[in-house]
């Protein structure tokens, strides 16, 4: 069942389903009960597929029953963040995160952060291309470096919202190059159609996203890739990456579950345990497969090393881009 409240009433309804309780199956596999999901976004977007994949592949290999995903959008995921840190009583509630919530969080200046909660497992990413129209003049990454060296304000890096994935992406592209973060000029341009009507009209330069996002018009031949942020070429992707280009940039728009911050250890080897299991069903890799993701599954310990790294990397980034002071 996916349930979808106003942020303002998330709390309250919230605080109606049932108290959760861990039991333990006689196989040693602990079930989950009564686990509820925050996407903390509207229905549809990555944060709520990755919420109903994992309410899906954990009831069907009974890792958990009763499980629920409680859709709460705004402010790149803070509102949902804030209500999931103060209804803590909820165990053992889990809620989706990503590399976007930690701009988010710095950039709404978020009263409640990632500090509050317990990383529980990476699981899934995807790597961006950066694209331009069929008919550009840019032919090559080298052409829109060369571009924007010439003349930053000539390059209109188009992206969905600003501290977003797209927008680091392409600050660390031109970190990367030796070139003013303060002078690109970036046009949040949204995403899916909108986006694609933007970079296919002319109206920006270049344009990035989720490859499956643009995966059909690069198909077509109606757009054309100049590089992808993955650390080395992707099987069945045939995009050159960055580096191999000379460009020292790597990014993966990655998400992940977090737990509660107020966990007994008992309780997270429970969490972490169901999660590792479901990761590992054909069901969740089938279902990663025809989506696009690819699979990062970090379980919580190393997670919470990554989280560390990243969010001061990312932080660095955003000071730069001037987002963050």
């Amino acid at each position: 069942m996916i349930i979808a409240i106003p942020a303002r009433g998330a709390l309250a309804a919230a605080m109606l389903f049932a108290a959760a309780a861990f039991t333990t199956q006689a196989s040693a596999q602990t079930e989950l009960k009564s686990v509820e999901i925050i996407a903390p976004a509207n229905a549809g977007g990555g944060y709520d597929q990755h919420a109903r994949a994992m309410q899906q592949v954990l009831q069907n290999h009974k890792l958990a029953a009763g499980v629920q995903v409680v859709n709460i959008p705004g402010a790149g995921g803070t509102i949902g963040l804030s209500q999931f840190v103060t209804a803590k009583k909820r165990n053992p509630g889990m809620m989706i995160s990503g590399l976007g919530m930690i701009g988010a969080i710095l950039i709404n200046k978020s009263p409640v952060t990632l500090d509050q909660v317990t990383p529980l497992g990476r699981l899934t990413g995807e790597y961006q291309p950066i694209v331009v129209a069929a008919d550009s003049p840019l032919k090559t990454l080298d052409d829109l470096i060369a571009k924007f060296k010439a003349d930053p304000g000539s390059v209109s890096w188009g992206g969905f919202a600003v501290g977003s994935p797209d927008h680091i992406l392409y600050g660390l592209i031109v970190k990367a190059v030796g070139g003013d973060v303060g002078k690109m000029n970036y046009i949040a341009a949204g995403a899916g159609g909108e986006m694609m009507a933007s970079i296919l009209g002319g109206h920006i330069t270049v344009a990035t996203g989720g490859y499956n996002e643009m995966a059909s018009q690069l198909q077509a031949g109606k757009l054309r890739a100049l590089a992808i942020s993955a650390p080395q070429r992707v099987p069945g992707i045939d995009i050159p990456t960055f580096k191999e280009q000379g460009v020292d940039v790597e990014l993966v728009n990655w998400r992940a579950v977090m737990a509660p911050g107020t966990l007994k250890a008992e309780e997270l080897k429970a969490m972490d345990e169901a999660v590792g299991a479901m990761v590992r069903t054909d069901e969740w890799k089938q279902i990663a497969k025809e989506r696009g993701w690819i699979d990062l599954y970090l379980p919580s310990d190393r997670f919470t090393a990554f989280l560390k790294e990243e969010r001061t990397r990312i932080g660095g980034v955003l000071t730069e881009l001037g987002l963050v002071k």
